[in-house]
């Protein structure tokens, strides 16, 4: 149930304190090495330090404690910005809200016996499958793999005139391939699953995840439609937008926007220190203190690898599930194969490894103004370093060796984050190099049809003085043979008398 608007605001201005700390015993007992852990700082300046982002915050954390938590930079560009800190600063999660939120709705829902994630979406959503028979195959399980056959996205935020009229347009969308057919990353999949959860509920998605997930697990800065009295404390990310104005607080997606602010794909804001508790109740199946809030077999089977490198709802660290493109994960190198994750667009990212029983948060508004030439290549090194950096910090894991000849990306691969810009005058050269030669061609092939014309028309008159010659010659010919006959005519005629004076002399 939905809080008042006023209480709720009331109840989110306090941070959320996350996991306790681990003491420098704690460390020792968790087999974490704390000097390791140092490297981390070096990772995150160094990509703040590029312009990649003005500020991040980083939990990291083991055995129901955060063994890092740390805020790096300011919340924007600007001298007098307020220092990021891990259990204050909130940030946009976009896409991470498809598993943190949408993903963890429908674990419950099935938890309840309200979902069958085997049976077809219309079994529940009738309208989802109107005007197309074929949509009437698509199960919950492929909208939770993005094998459904919907597009990546629709631009409701241009057709869409109020939530209502988008909700409908989002459910009418059309397939692009059969269910099960294709692999299609897809927002919409996501937000009919936000539209599932809430139809199978009779709550909305956020009034839902309040009562039974983020209430119960103290994740009191979590939410969607954050109250303006905690946009002091929350990262901005567009510094200017389609609505006309900057956003602070607001939902960077401009389709989760058209959907009011709370869609299964992107809305949702949180703290890295919220994230941390939440990331907890997954490596402990489900449970926070005595209580299961979540089934550990429902967490199992959501978590484990189901299609290509894909989970339901969450995507995997196996780097063998399909082929060179997951050569490199933003889970980085050193995370076990039934690590899974996700990432979002603002720059934020959750890689959980249970069999290391450890997991890593970052959040960064790297689409405030980066200053960085290359900002995806940056939050991509980022993310995979900070996997590696947590995983060469556990003694039970990596050796002193190992963790001394780990190359980070944040050190090697750092020049491709911004690739030097040619100078105005090198570039003003090449400019008036290729007019040069634009212009060399189009001379050259003037030339050529000059020639071409010039040596059609002697042709044609060559012709035409052939065709006069002939023509002539014919008519001489024609001239002399009408000759002939006239002289052979008079000839005739002169000798029909005498043989006539012949005759009538008998």
């Amino acid at each position: 149930m939905l809080l008042p608007a006023v209480a709720l605001a009331a109840t989110l201005v306090t941070p959320s304190d996350g996991l306790p700390a681990a003491s420098a015993e704690r460390m020792r007992a968790l087999r974490v090495a704390r000097e390791r852990l140092e490297v981390i700082d070096h990772i995150v300046q160094k990509g703040r330090n590029a312009g990649g982002y003005p500020g991040a915050a980083v939990v990291i954390g083991r055995g129901g404690y955060s063994v890092v938590s740390k805020g790096y930079g300011t919340l924007d560009w600007t001298p007098e910005s307020e220092r990021v800190s891990a259990e204050r600063s909130i940030y946009d999660l976009a896409s991470l809200t498809k598993v943190v939120a949408t993903t963890s709705a429908i674990m419950l829902l099935v938890d309840d016996g309200l979902i069958d994630i085997d049976a077809p979406i219309a079994r529940y959503l009738p309208a989802f499958a109107d005007g197309d028979p074929a949509k009437s195959a698509v199960t919950v399980t492929q909208l939770l793999t993005h094998h459904s056959g919907l597009p990546a996205g629709r631009d409701l935020w241009r057709s869409a005139g109020n939530v209502p009229e988008a909700k409908a347009q989002l459910l009418s969308t059309r397939l692009v391939c059969p269910p099960g057919s294709c692999y299609i990353y897809s927002d919409v999949g996501a937000d009919v699953l936000g539209v599932l959860a809430e139809t199978v509920s009779g709550q909305s998605l956020d009034g839902f995840l309040e009562a039974r997930l983020f209430g119960p697990l103290g994740m009191t800065d979590t939410q969607f439609r954050p109250s303006r009295a905690l946009r002091d404390r929350i990262a901005p990310t567009e510094s200017w937008s389609r609505r006309g104005y900057p956003l602070r607080g607001e939902v960077h997606d401009e389709n989760a926007f058209a959907l009011g602010g709370v869609a299964g794909h992107a809305g949702l804001f949180a703290t890295a220190a919220d994230l941390g508790l939440f990331a907890q109740l997954m490596l402990d199946r489900g449970r926070v203190g005595e209580r299961q809030l979540i089934r550990a077999e429902t967490i199992d089977r959501f978590t484990r690898r189901t299609s290509g490198h894909r989970a339901l709802g969450w995507d995997t660290c196996d780097r063998a599930a399909s082929g060179s493109e997951r050569d490199d994960p933003t889970c980085g190198r050193l995370f076990s194969n039934r690590s899974y994750g996700h990432t979002g667009f603002t720059g934020t990212s959750l890689w959980i490894d249970p069999d290391r029983n450890v997991f890593v948060v970052l959040l960064t508004n790297r689409v405030h103004a980066a200053r960085v030439r290359r900002p995806g290549q940056l939050i991509h090194d980022i993310r995979a370093d900070l996997a590696d950096a947590a995983t060469v910090a556990l003694l039970d894991v990596s050796d002193e060796d190992t963790a001394r000849r780990t190359a980070f990306r944040a050190d090697y691969a750092s020049e491709g984050w911004n690739p030097p810009v040619r100078s105005r005058s090198a570039r003003s050269r090449r400019a008036r190099s290729r007019s040069a030669a634009v212009a060399r061609a189009r001379s050259a092939k003037a030339s050529r049809a000059r020639a071409s014309a010039k040596a059609g028309a002697a042709k044609s008159a060559k012709a035409s003085k052939a065709k006069a010659g002939t023509s002539s010659s014919v008519k001489s010919r024609s001239t002399r043979a009408t000759s002939a006959k006239a002289k052979s005519s008079r000839a005739g005629s002169k000798a029909k008398p005498t043989t006539a004076r012949k005759k009538s002399g008998r």
